[in-house]
């Protein structure tokens, strides 16, 4: 990793030049934490480490990953999507409305699956329209995307407690939350959706000529401009990718609550932020990869899990992601001033 300089701002420019040397260790250092969680948690709570315990990551992981996935395109770009909870929210809601209000009495086979799929078509369109917008706005207006999508969040909450009144629309068809939560070879159908949105995004980003230009921009936008590359259309892109993950989100929130609301998951925002830094996304953009995030995920699922099978509580869990973010930190910002080097420079 090459040496980077102080930020000459200091503050939270230090900050984040901190967060932008990556993870002490490098690519070991997370599955290292990792095996060590596993390890720790087992020794303290004797069915830790259990096919049960696993069997329940992989029921509690599609919704926070699917959104950290969301969240992850637009930090490599540069950027951030704070809408990516009410984007996820407000299509459910319309799935969940489209379903309750216009499934007859007493439907048939052909009738329910057709109001499902007119429902799961116009949940994407919406977010199609929401991601074009955003990313149209960040393009070209030049505002930092952080006030663009804290518009947008704000923007989709309120017509979303507006027109639910805050309350919860329910009286999903059963056979929706039956599909949603069918297993196949011992996998949830939830997590087998996560599994294959995470290769799909990876292989978009690593793959593809977008996924390049995405990269491209978060490094250095200026210098991707001058190379005759289109930065607007690729703006553009990044938030369309972010916002049909929502979709796909809202699909599995679908699926685990049966219903749909405008406050649920409002927190994981911070905590989809929180997994791709840990994961080694570069906040400024330009370097991270989705087999760090998901590393990452693994990571948080395990002390959540841990701290929920020791009987403690879910604030604590929260408390503890944050604990665990605030050491990487230290030790990055100790393995920058030379504290890790050993004889050596303490940056690789």
């Amino acid at each position: 990793m090459a040496e980077r300089a102080a930020h000459p701002d200091g503050g939270l420019g230090s900050l984040m030049a901190t967060l932008r040397t990556g993870l002490p260790g490098g690519a070991i250092g997370l599955p290292l934490l990792l095996v060590a969680l596993v390890a720790g948690f087992s020794l303290f709570v004797p069915q830790f480490a259990t096919i049960g315990t696993l069997q329940s990551f992989m029921y509690q992981i599609p919704m926070l990953g699917l959104l950290s996935l969301a969240m992850v395109v637009p930090l490599l770009s540069g950027g951030l999507n704070l809408a990516i909870i009410a984007t996820a929210n407000q299509s459910a809601l319309l799935m969940a409305w489209i379903m309750t209000a216009t499934m007859p009495a007493e439907p048939g086979g052909a009738t329910v699956a057709l109001v499902i799929v007119g429902a799961l078509l116009a949940g994407l369109a919406l977010c199609v329209v929401i991601g074009l917008l955003t990313g149209a706005f960040v393009a070209y207006t030049g505002v930092h995307p952080i006030l663009v999508t804290l518009g947008t969040k704000s923007l989709l909450d309120g017509i979303s407690i507006y027109l639910t009144r805050g309350t919860v629309i329910s009286g999903i068809p059963p056979i929706y939350a039956e599909i949603g939560n069918m297993t196949f070879l011992g996998l949830p159908a939830t997590f087998i959706v996560f599994a294959l949105a995470a290769f799909v995004l990876a292989v978009l980003l690593q793959r593809t000529p977008f996924g390049i230009t995405v990269v491209m921009a978060g490094s250095n936008i200026e210098a991707t401009r001058y190379s005759a590359i289109d930065t607007r259309r690729t703006l553009i892109g990044v938030y369309l990718v972010s916002s049909i993950l929502c979709f796909v989100a809202s699909t599995v929130m679908l699926a685990t609550f049966n219903s749909a609301s405008a406050g649920y998951a409002q927190s994981f925002l911070l905590v989809t932020i929180l997994a791709a830094v840990l994961g080694g996304v570069d906040p400024f953009g330009g370097f991270g990869k989705v087999s760090g995030l998901l590393v990452a995920l693994a990571i948080l699922q395990v002390i959540s899990s841990g701290f929920n099978q020791l009987g403690l509580s879910n604030h604590l869990t929260v408390a503890i992601w944050g604990l665990v973010l605030i050491a990487v930190m230290a030790v990055q910002t100790l393995r920058a001033s030379g504290f890790f080097s050993f004889g050596g420079s303490g940056k690789a």
